[in-house]
């Protein structure tokens, strides 16, 4: 160990022993320079304290802005799923639900990619719907499992080719389970935007949406004994 060490650690030592050496010799702290935090000249002691002061609170403002932004985006998201729980609720049948969700998704979400399959469903023999085509048991297992909806750049299951021409460009993906009793179906979500739908975003509007979904689509459909 050199001496300028040892003379550094003795300094640091003292003014630990005595706290209030600086309150008896203030002129020895005024005229103390230190470098300052952006370069280019020397400062004193209390003016170095108050640069890191006014940082400090510029930082703060900084977080309160984003913190802000943060609350209006999620009250402003909030009130256009209000408005969609109350469209859906005032639909008539089953296609005026899909239909409603469909066109809100897309004119208020800006989501113009929305696939809802069903199951455990007693459908007419008639019934072509696309909501109704065969689902893949391993798909239909892995959303019976879900506890909160998936949310991430990759499908479940080659569920992206449920949008045909549109599947080469999607980067991102929601998926949704429906249930009431039992999950009787999903709805997913599929964006060109990769940071649309991303690993670790809060889904809860998410499973309001679908919660909203199933209820209003339970009420028209009459369900096997599978539920």
């Amino acid at each position: 160990m050199s001496q300028a060490e040892l003379s550094i650690e003795q300094v640091a030592e003292f003014l630990r022993e005595y706290p209030d050496f600086f309150e008896q010799h203030p002129d020895v702290l005024l005229n103390i320079e230190v470098p300052h935090p952006h370069g280019g000249r020397t400062v004193s002691i209390p003016e170095r304290q108050l640069i890191a002061t006014r940082e400090r609170g510029r930082l703060l403002e900084s977080k309160l802005a984003e913190l802000i932004k943060f609350g209006e985006e999620n009250d402003a998201l909030s009130d256009r799923v209000h408005a969609l729980t109350l469209k859906l609720v005032a639909a008539k049948n089953r296609e005026q639900v899909i239909n409603t969700l469909y066109l809100d998704l897309l004119d208020t979400f800006q989501i113009p990619h929305v696939v809802i399959r069903l199951w455990h469903v007693n459908v007419d023999a008639d019934d072509s719907a696309p909501e109704f085509q065969q689902v893949a048991a391993e798909l239909r297992q892995f959303a019976e499992a879900m506890t909160a909806p998936y949310v991430g750049a990759h499908p479940v299951y080659g569920t992206n080719l449920w949008f045909g021409e549109h599947a080469p460009h999607l980067k991102s993906y929601a998926m949704v389970p429906l249930k009431t009793s039992g999950v009787f179906g999903i709805l997913l979500l599929a964006s060109e935007n990769s940071e649309r739908f991303y690993t670790g975003m809060g889904t809860m509007f998410l499973s309001r949406i679908g919660d909203v979904l199933a209820a209003a689509l339970a009420r028209e459909l009459l369900f096997s004994s599978e539920l």
